[in-house]
């Protein structure tokens, strides 16, 4: 597992569903990406095109994470970049 020390340069991003109702006002205050989904399906998509952009970290929340089946069996073992699950409140 690699290791990020404070040094190396992270770029973060979440991911979340248009129809989700959380804004993010803060991780977009501190220059932070957040990325709109029209259809959870393209969920992969988006991940490898925020991988492509030189992305560390990715976070997403439970219920949308679901809809990939690579989060468990791919991005798990990938040094490259780091996933990060939230849990999704219920309503």
């Amino acid at each position: 597992m690699k290791k990020i020390s404070l040094g190396d340069r992270m770029k973060i991003s979440f991911i979340k569903y248009e129809k989700e109702k959380k804004d993010y006002l803060i991780p977009k205050a501190f220059g932070i990406n957040v990325e709109e989904l029209k259809n959870p399906e393209e969920l992969d998509d988006k991940i490898e095109e925020l991988k492509k952009q030189n992305y560390t970290t990715i976070i997403i929340q439970s219920e949308l994470a679901s809809f990939s089946e690579k989060i468990y069996n791919q991005y798990k073992y990938d040094q490259q970049i780091n996933i990060i699950i939230t849990p999704t409140k219920s309503k």
